[in-house]
């Protein structure tokens, strides 16, 4: 047989044996798919027992947790601080906080009282956040902060403003200074505001601080001009052009303030004061010392009732949490006499003038029977500068006028603490007892000063026998170290 005969028939032999052993294998794979072995079938995944399993969710999300610090909770509910971008506006005022962080850090020591509260009830409309901030600008967070305009309280109402809102107004109760009431009242007029501007916040904190009429004839000024209409292009006065860029940067220095130099001492998340309902006109001081109250605390909380008596004002007052039940069930066994003081009436506070809360100045309001230098003594200012200071060519003062007074210490300085060492004189003994010198600051009070050096409030009024309730910018306190 030739060789290439022979190689042909191997070629197909070949082929042949390919073709069969494809079959054999095609056989055996269906086979195998109708006969799982008992051991294999062993093994085999449960797919009904799998399907009954708790589906495990990619998409849930871990419940978030509470803030402990009130100063959280607000950034996490700001809703003001998208596209901004960069504005020479903004950072002239963040600026202006980094090169002052005491301003931001005795505000926010003042108003850990009432910031918990406000927040609530921000979150409760839906409102930025931020909106909490807005008394630090307004007031530094001061109840008693008056302007030159007769703005008053954290929200600094003016009269007119305040009636508006049902914030009454008589010789013993001002609810422009009611924490609770001017509170609602602030609220509703930016909510009001918010809505007149067609849901901008900038425009309606625009308003809040201009009026809406300024605010709306600037923005008819631009329709027929063909000018942009929002905030930032419209022809406003100076210090509305400053004041919402004030609260935008604010807010972004409490987002990080360890980046600009800031301390905000935490402030927990939790009511700091409840409502206890009255039925009768009571004296603070005598409340304060039934339910073991600091009374200077007490006035902080209840600050619209002018005269520290409960005349005019809601059948309620503020107290510290932690003292509630304790007062509650003191007046419920106390004769009404006993809560009444004898004392004649008179006001808790001065006024203070806080139409720029970057400077500190006072404001007075002419009595009868004042003088140029009867005024001047009281408040240890000269005639001259008295005269100077309100642009007064004569001594004629008029009853009712309102005289602006400034503090002479440079603003850069003002409210520094300047450490001294005096010897004990009541010991026989070398030791040296270390002492502060405070210069008591816009907004502060004896609890205030006390809380910041962490002294009792007795000691501070020991130290300090002169002084009385109502502390006035420029007093020079003692303060002696708790150790």
């Amino acid at each position: 047989m030739s060789s290439s005969i022979r190689k042909a028939i191997n070629s197909d032999a070949l082929t042949r044996l390919a073709q069969a052993i494809a079959v054999a294998v095609s056989a055996t794979l269906a086979g195998c798919s109708s006969h799982v072995p008992q051991t294999e079938a062993a093994h085999t995944p449960n797919i009904a027992a799998r399907a009954k399993q708790k589906p495990i969710w990619l998409s849930e999300k871990p419940t978030p947790q509470i803030p402990q610090d009130v100063w959280e909770r607000m950034r996490q509910g700001f809703q003001l601080q998208e596209g901004l971008g960069v504005n020479p506006r903004i950072e002239q005022q963040r600026l202006w906080f980094a090169s002052n962080p005491s301003f931001l850090e005795n505000a926010g020591e003042r108003g850990s009282l009432y910031i918990h509260y406000i927040v609530e009830r921000l979150e409760e409309r839906n409102m930025p956040l931020e909106l909490a901030l807005l008394p630090v600008i307004e007031s530094a967070y001061n109840p008693m902060a008056y302007s030159r305009a007769d703005a008053v309280g954290l929200w600094q109402f003016i009269p007119s403003t305040g009636r508006y809102f049902n914030l009454r107004q008589t010789r013993f109760y001002d609810g422009r200074r009611d924490i609770t009431a001017s509170t609602t009242a602030a609220m509703d007029y930016l909510t009001r505001l918010h809505d007149m501007f067609n849901g901008d916040w900038l425009l309606a904190l625009a308003a809040y601080n201009a009026g809406e009429g300024t605010v709306s004839r600037a923005i008819e000024r631009n329709e027929k001009l063909g000018l942009p209409t929002d905030y930032w292009n419209l022809p406003l006065p100076a210090e509305t052009q400053a004041y919402v860029p004030k609260l935008l940067a604010l807010s972004q220095v409490v987002l990080a303030p360890e980046a600009y130099g800031v301390n905000l001492n935490p402030i927990a998340n939790e009511p700091y004061f409840q409502v206890v309902e009255i039925n009768q006109r009571m004296d603070l001081s005598k409340v304060a010392a039934v339910a073991n109250i600091d009374e200077d605390e007490l006035f902080q909380l209840n600050p619209a009732f002018k005269q520290r008596t409960t005349i005019d004002g809601p059948q309620h007052l503020l107290v510290p949490t932690s003292k509630a039940q304790l007062l509650t069930a003191s007046l419920s066994t106390m004769r009404p006499d006993e809560l009444i003081s004898q004392r004649p009436l008179k006001p808790v506070f001065d006024g203070v003038d806080n139409s720029e809360v970057a400077t500190l100045k006072r404001a007075y309001r002419v009595k009868r029977g004042d003088n140029l230098g009867t005024i001047a003594k009281a408040n240890k200012v000269d005639v001259k500068d008295l005269q100077r200071w309100n642009k007064l060519t004569g001594k004629d003062l008029k009853v009712g006028q309102t005289l602006v007074m400034q503090d002479k210490t440079n603003k850069r300085n003002t409210g520094r603490i300047n450490t001294v060492v005096a010897a004990n004189a009541k010991t026989k003994t070398k030791a040296t007892k270390p002492q502060t010198q405070y210069k008591v600051q816009q907004g502060d009070s004896l609890y205030i000063v006390a809380k910041r050096f962490n002294v009792e409030m007795q000691h501070l009024k020991r130290w300090n026998p002169r002084v009385g309730q109502a502390l006035k910018p420029g007093q020079m306190l003692t303060v002696a170290s708790p150790h």
